[in-house]
C-alpha cells in the first residue's frame, strides 16, 4: 500500500514537471502567434512595398508618391507634406528662434543650426585641408577653402553677365525651354516658381516680413541675411584670414580684394 502511494506521488510530480517544462514553450509559443499576428497588421505601400506598424504612417508615406502637400502656410501660400515641416517653415514669418545657444545666448529657427553654430563653440577643428596643414570646424569651411588650391576663378556669363564656377552648367538655365511667360515685361522662365518670383517686381508684393523692423522682402533668402543684421550672425568665414560676414557676395568681395592684393604683394 505504501509502496503505490509512493508510486502515485511520483507519477504527479512528473507529470507537474512535464507541465512546468511545457510552459516555456507554450509561451514562447504564444510569443510567436503575438509575432505572427503584428506581421499580418503591418501595412503595406502599394507603390514601393514598404511596409509600417501603423497606419497613419502609411498615410503619412503615401503623401510622397502621390504629391499631396495639405499643409499650406497662410502667409505665403507654400504647401508642406508634414505639419512638422510647416511648424519649422512658418518661423521664416513669425521671427521665432526656439533654439538658443547656452554658451552666448544666441537663438536658431532650427536644431541643426544650433548644432552647427556650437561647433564653432567647441574649437574641434575635425576638417583637415589635405593640400596644406589648415583645419576647420565646419565642412563648409573646407570647401570653401579648397578652392584656393583648385585655383578655379569665376567666368563671366555672356548671357547674363554674372559669374559662375560651372559656367556650362550655369548656361543649360539659358538655353532650356523657358514656357513661363511674364505678361508685364513678356520675359520668359524655366518654372512657374521662377515667373512669380519675378512678377513681384512689377506687383511690388513683399510676402516675407521681418519682425524685428517691419521691412519687407520678395525673397526669403532676402529676408534671411536681413535679419543677420540684428541677430549679428556672421556665418560666411574666409578660410585664409578668418574673417567672418553676414553675406556670401561680402565674403566673395572680400576674397577677390584678398586675391588680388596677395597677387600685387607677390609682384
Amino acid at each position: 500500500m505504501t509502496t503505490k502511494v509512493k508510486q502515485t506521488e511520483a507519477m504527479e510530480l512528473n507529470k507537474a514537471e512535464e507541465k512546468r517544462q511545457k510552459k516555456p514553450r507554450q509561451e514562447s509559443f504564444s510569443s510567436s502567434q503575438k509575432n505572427s499576428q503584428r506581421i499580418k497588421n503591418t501595412s503595406t505601400c502599394p507603390h514601393c512595398g514598404k511596409s509600417f506598424m501603423r497606419n497613419e504612417h502609411l498615410k503619412m508615406h503615401l503623401l510622397i508618391h502621390t504629391g499631396e502637400k495639405p499643409f499650406t502656410c497662410l502667409q505665403c501660400g507654400r504647401s508642406f507634406r508634414c505639419k512638422g515641416d510647416l511648424t519649422k517653415h512658418t518661423r521664416i514669418h513669425t521671427g521665432e528662434r526656439p533654439y538658443v545657444c547656452p554658451e552666448c545666448g544666441k537663438t536658431f529657427p532650427r536644431a541643426h543650426v544650433l548644432k552647427s553654430h556650437q561647433l564653432l563653440h567647441s574649437g574641434v577643428r575635425s576638417f583637415s585641408c589635405d593640400q596644406c596643414d589648415k583645419t576647420f570646424v565646419l565642412s563648409s569651411h573646407l570647401q570653401r577653402h579648397l578652392k584656393i588650391h583648385t585655383d578655379r576663378k569665376p567666368c563671366l556669363c555672356s548671357f547674363c553677365g554674372k559669374s559662375v564656377f560651372h559656367l556650362k552648367e550655369h548656361q543649360k538655365m539659358h538655353a532650356a525651354v523657358r514656357p513661363h511667360l511674364c505678361f508685364h515685361c513678356e520675359k520668359s522662365f524655366t518654372s512657374a516658381k521662377s515667373l512669380k518670383q519675378h512678377q513681384m517686381i512689377h506687383t511690388g508684393e513683399k510676402p516675407y516680413k521681418c519682425t524685428l523692423c517691419d521691412k519687407r522682402f520678395t525673397q526669403s533668402g532676402t529676408l534671411k541675411d536681413h535679419q543677420r543684421v540684428h541677430t549679428g550672425e556672421k556665418p560666411y568665414q574666409c578660410s585664409s584670414c578668418g574673417r567672418n560676414f553676414s553675406r556670401s557676395s561680402n565674403l566673395q568681395t572680400h576674397m577677390r580684394k584678398r586675391c588680388r592684393n596677395s597677387s600685387l604683394d607677390h609682384k
